[in-house]
């Protein structure tokens, strides 16, 4: 028998995430036992080893590597499907069932376009109620996944497109934000070079995948922290031509020569047939 139930995955995941068998059940709130008994009870099933155990601890084999990250997909679908289900019936919406979509952004990114997009919608007929879910750097790929968001703005080079259906909106050239007072935002333009290695002036690091690259530029948040850090004199930042929306009277954006242009995209899952989220792409387009 090759079917999975929920639980069993849910089991899995928390064990091979925390190698540890005590810290699992406590996540999964749980006694320790019952838990080791089902993974092996999985492993029985499957035929295969997914945890090497010993000593030391705990460590996947190759198969658990495998279930892991299959076991992920799953769990996250499944999530998804009971909100998106729930939406659709207006079990999360006052007043009753109502068309309602979710739309992801990045905070404080294409706010022109967006505001466009919202007004041009809500002109249409049918048109449903959105809701703006505002997130931080490239998180829109997880909330799409998970079913928190139906539809997002995304950003390439930045954010992966991969599993997503997608229509490009608009592309746009990157500037270097710098505080104003600094000598090369006087510059009529910049290269890459000119502010990767500016003394004093460290480029603002920005989380990739939940962990931040190496280097002497603070580790960036929110758009807000990073906007005071670059007013105090304290970081630069290579941002989307867009940013200049949100600049503060201490800031200045000098145009990059050689940096990769950057393009919106509208991206929503590849298996979706909800007809709301239909007409706000066709409107999206027609921008």
């Amino acid at each position: 028998m090759d079917a999975l139930e929920t639980r069993e995955l849910r089991y899995f995941v928390a064990v091979a995430e925390e190698l540890h068998f005590g810290r699992a059940a406590e996540r999964l709130g749980m006694a320790q036992p019952p838990l080791s008994r089902a993974i092996q009870q999985l492993e029985r099933r499957l035929g295969v080893s997914l945890l090497e155990r010993n000593r030391r601890g705990v460590s996947l084999t190759s198969a658990g590597e495998v279930l892991l990250y299959e076991g992920r997909a799953a769990l996250d679908a499944t999530a998804a499907a009971v909100r998106r289900a729930r939406r659709a019936g207006g079990a999360d919406s006052p007043g009753g069932p109502r068309d309602r979509l979710v739309l992801a952004v990045k905070a404080a990114g294409s706010h022109e376009l967006l505001q466009k997009l919202l007004d041009a919608y809500a002109a249409e007929l049918d048109a449903a109620e959105i809701e703006v879910l505002l997130c931080g750097f490239c998180e829109q790929e997880g909330l799409l996944r998970d079913g928190r968001a139906d539809v997002a703005l995304m950003h390439t080079p930045f954010n992966s497109l991969a599993g997503f259906d997608s229509e490009e909106l608009m592309t746009e050239g990157q500037v270097a934000i710098l505080p104003a007072a600094h000598p090369l935002a006087a510059r009529a333009s910049l290269s890459l070079a000119d502010v990767s290695d500016v003394p004093g002036l460290p480029l603002a690091r920005w989380p990739s995948y939940g962990t931040y690259p190496p280097g002497p530029g603070p580790e960036i948040r929110d758009q807000t922290q990073l906007a005071q850090l670059i007013a105090l004199g304290r970081t630069v930042a290579v941002l989307p031509d867009s940013a200049r929306a949100w600049l503060w009277a201490e800031h200045t954006a000098v145009p990059l020569t050689d940096a990769p242009p950057v393009v919106t995209h509208i991206a929503w899952p590849a298996h979706s047939r909800s007809l709301a989220l239909a007409g706000l792409i066709r409107t999206a387009t027609r921008l």
